[in-house]
């Protein structure tokens, strides 16, 4: 009886990658007997699936392993995955002493027999990197029956200067092209049609004969799959292949998470970016001329160590200049074992001053969206609906570039491709109106 089954919760934080780790365990999980639950509440396994980016992701996540004790029965196996567990390691089983289990991101292989050992008391971190371990043989359980995440790539052998990445995730490693296609054809058999390609470095991939251009063209072709992403890219790796396997690949959505960091080449050079501001720009612009209407989003980090204040005013021109559609921005977060935590202590930047220019980046930022955001009022676009809006009746749609769009609906409409007009936008979001027409109602696979 399903109720005689042992019960696992695993609570995720952090990015794709850690959704898509969370799958596969739960995937894993399943094949020996575990029924997935909601809450942590009296389940047999509790499994906190977590980052290490930043200090306050780990602060959080640190918090809530103490929080977590008032939910655990007696027998309760409480353990600890991903990359905060990978950088931790048995430091984490010190700490908290009710936690059994730590699992870095390449020991998920092994989850049912740790667990198995915690029930007779035994402690255990497993950290260790493998550097074969692609898990092609699970069977991810998917929480999300619109999209899907395909892990392509591992590791990141680029080492930036502020990056723990290296460190939790190990070198860089690709997953077989074959393999990547096999599972697109399980996917779209479940009916999902969006798809999203998962590396740290994901356009760096290359399995030994093929790049990502290749696999962008290979997932691309795979009967079914209306709209392909991926995330997240290296501005160095968008050669002239995989930009046209890009223009050329109909599936291929026109949107681009493309991280920056900074608009100062010095401090470009610092964080060991490997390009210049020009350089950087110069990509930018090589995307747009090749895949016209591209949305074009970043990430950014202000306060770096030795970041002067005319420095921080060149990404600041930067964002102008290129025109973000939006960005993530962040604070700097030293991180234990990196080489910025080497750096001179007179280069730190004060959190006082790194505060001040967050605050004015995150102004120039919504500056230049909300200016995009009001241009495309009255536009229309293809939208997927993704899930219920925390807004009553409202649904949350998504456009082909990325763009978040609430629209009328109920639950029924969920999964389907659906054509909108923008009518508003909070300067983040768009509301929309459905147009009644119809090609624009197809279900989802």
């Amino acid at each position: 009886m399903a109720s005689e089954s042992p019960t696992v919760y695993i609570e995720t934080y952090g990015c794709q990658m850690n959704v898509s780790d969370s799958e596969l365990m739960l995937g894993r999980l399943a094949e020996y007997g575990y029924r997935e639950v909601d809450a942590p509440d009296g389940a047999d396994v509790i499994l906190v699936n977590t980052c290490a980016i930043r200090d306050h992701a780990e602060q959080r996540v640190l918090g809530r392993i103490g929080e977590l004790k008032r939910h655990m029965k007696s027998t309760t196996v409480l353990g600890v995955t991903g990359c905060m567990a990978q950088r931790l390691g048995p430091r984490l089983l010190e700490r908290a002493k009710h936690v059994a289990l730590v699992i870095g991101p390449d020991g998920y292989r092994a989850l049912p027999s740790l667990i198995e050992s915690a029930r007779h008391g035994e402690r255990v971190a497993k950290v260790d990197f493998d550097l074969e371990e692609h898990y092609e043989d699970f069977r991810a359980r998917r929480v999300d029956g619109v999209s899907a995440w395909i892990p392509v790539q591992r590791g990141c052998d680029y080492r930036c200067t502020y990056c723990i990445v290296p460190t939790t995730r190990g070198p860089e490693r690709s997953r077989a092209l074959a393999d990547v296609i096999r599972e697109t054809h399980e996917i779209v058999a479940q009916g999902i049609t969006e798809i999203t390609l998962l590396g740290q470095t994901v356009n760096s991939y290359y399995d030994g004969t093929h790049d990502f251009a290749d696999l962008l063209r290979a997932v691309g072709a795979v009967p079914g799959v209306r709209r392909l992403r991926f995330t997240s890219p290296h501005p160095n790796d968008f050669s002239d292949a995989v930009i046209e396997a890009m223009a050329t690949t109909g599936a291929v959505c026109e949107h681009v998470h493309l991280p920056m960091q900074s608009g100062s080449t010095t401090t470009l050079k610092r964080m060991l970016r490997r390009y210049t501001r020009e350089e950087y720009a110069e990509c930018a612009r090589r995307l747009r001329a090749a895949i016209p209407g591209l949305a074009l989003t970043t990430d950014i980090i202000v306060g770096f160590p030795g970041e002067t204040e005319e420095e921080f005013a060149e990404t600041l021109t930067a964002v102008r200049e290129i025109g973000f559609d939006d960005a993530y921005t962040f604070k700097f977060s030293a991180r234990e074992g990196t080489p910025a935590t080497r750096l001179p202590e007179a280069w730190t930047v004060s959190d006082e001053v790194a505060s001040d220019r967050l605050e004015r980046l995150i102004d120039t930022v919504r500056e230049g969206t909300r200016a995009i955001n009001m241009s495309m009022l009255g536009t229309r676009h293809e939208v997927l609906v993704e899930k219920l809006a925390r807004r009553g009746t409202l649904l949350q749609t998504r456009t082909r570039h990325h763009r978040t769009v609430l629209i009328p609906g109920d639950d029924s409409m969920i999964g389907r491709y659906l054509m909108t007009e923008l009518t508003g936008t909070t300067g983040s979001t768009f509301t929309g109106a459905v147009v009644p027409t119809r090609a624009a109602l197809p279900l989802a696979g």
